[in-house]
């Protein structure tokens, strides 16, 4: 354990955070680089995503916490200011999910995907920095989301707004996904940054949201015999997936047995322990290559897709991990592992900085794809590090008493 520690903190120092420093900060137009290849060739005029910023903003408020360099507090707040400045609407409320290279925005859709994200991105630079205007500013957008997206007859929350937050027509947050009222995929990171903001901010209407969060994984998105996230949801209910997702399995288990032990209710974190440890058993069974690698997609017992995607690898570290910690299983701790073994050799690019964004099944890197980008952020692999160290530290020190 204490080798894959070191590892781990190495990668997060050495290569992650640096890559982040010293390429993505853009000086000329402000903020931060919309769009890197893997040869480092910069798009000055690229589009800049809401998802990037304010993973860069959780990623370095984070980084401040653990490490408290100025000049991880110095990017974080340049994350935060730009959003403020440029993602924000004046008129409507909530955040824009892209702008141009100027910071003029060009998607004004209120995605609740990209709304949640900025609440666990500012929830996490209040914790930092103890300021309160960015923890109003998460308080605001969960209101937000609540008086708009909530839907009170089915529970749950409708996916995509206008501007001036109508119901959009089209609900996909990409073309890889369907055009459905409701996704395993929003749901998952609503939950997420409800457990950030609750973390900072004791609510009851809050405790009450992510309480039915949790439900809703548990008793609509969890299928019961297969033990993979269904994906795709009319308002009612009705599964309309059509595969699932290792990585979104993997990712889930660990994060529903965070916000159960943050809402802190006996029974509902029992209950989720036990769900959260069939998820990964599932993952484990099926999901792992012979290289240690996590496969991308699958149906029924089918293979869908052999690519190995870069925060797939990442969340497989944690969620076995988890599952190592909820069971005491050791194939578990080994399969943890072997998945960062897999990041080492396959995904990290050791001659020019930071993860691919995927590899082939033979381990080859996917040149299509972007090392920047609106998706591809510091987020997974940072918080990887992050989580990894904390849980190895936990259990060095449980193992020595």
């Amino acid at each position: 354990m204490d080798l894959l520690r070191e590892r781990v903190e190495r990668e997060l120092l050495e290569d992650i955070l640096p890559f982040w420093l010293k390429y993505a900060v853009d000086n000329e137009f402000g903020g931060f680089r919309g769009q890197i290849a893997n040869d480092l060739t910069i798009d000055p005029l690229a589009h800049k995503g809401l998802i990037l910023n304010s993973r860069i903003l959780w990623t370095f408020a984070k980084a401040y916490q653990v490490y408290r360099k100025d000049f991880y507090l110095q990017t974080a707040r340049r994350a935060y200011d730009y959003l403020r400045r440029h993602f924000c609407d004046p008129e409507f409320g909530g955040v824009y999910w892209m702008v141009d290279h100027l910071g003029n925005p060009v998607d004004t859709k209120k995605r609740i995907y990209g709304q949640a994200f900025t609440i666990y991105a500012l929830s996490e630079y209040a914790t930092t920095t103890a300021e309160n205007e960015p923890l109003k500013e998460a308080i605001a957008l969960y209101h937000r989301i609540e008086d708009t997206s909530h839907d009170a007859r089915n529970g749950g929350y409708f996916e995509t707004y206008e501007r001036d937050w109508k119901l959009a027509g089209e609900q996909r947050l990409s073309d890889a996904d369907m055009d459905e009222k409701k996704s395993m995929n929003t749901h998952l990171h609503l939950l997420e940054a409800y457990t950030n903001l609750l973390r900072t901010w004791s609510d009851d209407g809050l405790r009450k949201r992510l309480r039915e969060l949790i439900r809703i994984f548990l008793d609509h998105i969890v299928d019961p015999q297969t033990r993979h996230f269904r994906m795709f949801f009319d308002e009612a209910w009705r599964d309309h997936s059509d595969r699932f997702s290792f990585g979104h399995d993997i990712e889930g288990s660990w994060l529903l047995c965070e916000a159960a032990e943050v809402l802190g209710e006996t029974a509902i974190l029992a209950e989720t322990r036990k769900v959260s440890l069939a998820i990964a058993q599932a993952v484990f069974d099926q999901g792992i290559d012979n290289d240690g690698g996590l496969l991308y997609e699958g149906r029924d017992m089918e293979i869908l897709d052999t690519d190995k995607h870069w925060w797939p690898q990442a969340e497989a570290v944690v969620g076995f991990l988890n599952a190592y910690e909820l069971s005491g299983k050791d194939y578990f701790l080994k399969a943890a592992q072997r998945s960062w073994d897999f990041i080492d050799k396959f995904i990290v690019d050791h001659q020019r900085g930071e993860w691919y964004w995927k590899v082939s099944r033979d381990g080859t890197p996917s040149n299509d794809k972007y090392k920047v980008d609106p998706w591809k952020c510091p987020y997974h692999n940072s918080r990887t590090c992050f989580e990894v160290m904390q849980r190895l530290d936990k259990l060095v020190t449980k193992h020595a008493v």
